[in-house]
């Protein structure tokens, strides 16, 4: 390996002092489930790896706040999958936390972490991108807010700056009337990275929401300015022409995980597909009438 010092603060503070020390140089981590992975590929070779497990500000339960319910972050997939405010309100999150790796690897990763590693193929992104999710995060100066659609800036790389440090996401409440629901293609079952992967949200009375991933360099956020995606109608020639301007802002490549033919063929296939999920889950939502 390489010499490399360990360190797990137990406070912000005692946090804050530490990337005072190494600067850009230390790596963060909470699960670990990327951070281990890139240090046995030799990708990485910090001077220092700091552990966010003992800091006490960091919470490791979802929390109501407000309007919203705040993932604090040491909160893991595994312990969403739990939650019952989380399987009430966010089913479409629930969907995307269970496949993210393994059982083992979601009793270790994060949300929180899933988010920083700003992976164009993370599963659980566009959900929170749908829902409108914000990013809360401290530095030596103070605590801001971020919406999540304006944290990315390409592959691995965020707005972050030296000391921030992400402490949690906030995820604004559903409307009563509204259904959510996550789509995804992969090579395989089983433990892979998404080929594709989107998220629609339907909710009475707003515009549809769908965001994509693993189509370009950043997971994607777009809104339906027609009104042709509305829950309310049925699929028609006029939704086609929506989602194609939706998808417009796409960029896919060919990888190892599939072709850019490939994946400029799906996206509206599957996009049509998980659209119809989330309508069926809002016409299954109380305040909505089946008359």
């Amino acid at each position: 390996m390489w010499p490399a010092i360990y360190h797990a603060p137990e406070s912000l503070a005692e946090l804050h002092g530490l990337l005072a020390t190494y600067g850009t140089d230390a790596r963060l981590f909470v699960g670990g489930t990327d951070v281990i992975v890139r240090l046995r590929h030799g990708d990485m070779k910090p001077p220092a790896l700091i552990d966010l497990k003992r800091v006490h500000e960091l919470s490791d339960r979802p929390e109501p706040h407000g309007e919203s319910i705040r993932i604090g972050a040491r909160v893991t997939m595994t312990t969403l999958l739990g939650d019952e405010r989380i399987r009430r309100s966010f089913p479409a999150l629930l969907e995307a936390a269970a496949v993210v790796g393994s059982v083992q690897i979601r009793n270790r990763a994060t949300l929180v972490g899933n988010v920083c590693n700003a992976s164009p193929a993370a599963d659980t992104v566009p959900v929170l991108l749908v829902h409108g999710a914000a990013v809360n995060i401290a530095s030596p100066s103070g605590e801001r807010q971020l919406p999540l659609a304006q944290f990315f800036v390409g592959p691995g790389r965020t707005v972050l700056q030296p000391g921030d440090v992400v402490i949690s996401l906030d995820i604004p409440n559903p409307a009563r009337s509204s259904g959510a629901a996550f789509g995804r293609l992969t090579r395989r079952r089983g433990v892979d990275l998404a080929t594709i992967n989107l998220s629609v949200l339907l909710e009475a009375g707003r515009p549809a929401r769908m965001a994509f991933g693993a189509v370009a360099p950043t997971p994607i956020l777009s809104v339906d300015t027609t009104g042709a995606l509305e829950g309310g109608r049925e699929w028609s020639g006029a939704a086609d022409a929506a989602l194609a301007s939706m998808l417009m802002a796409t960029r896919p490549i060919s990888d190892v995980r599939g072709g850019r033919d490939y994946r400029v063929a799906m996206l509206p296939v599957l996009a049509r597909r998980t659209w119809q999920t989330a309508r069926a889950r809002l016409n299954r939502s109380p305040d909505v009438s089946h008359e």
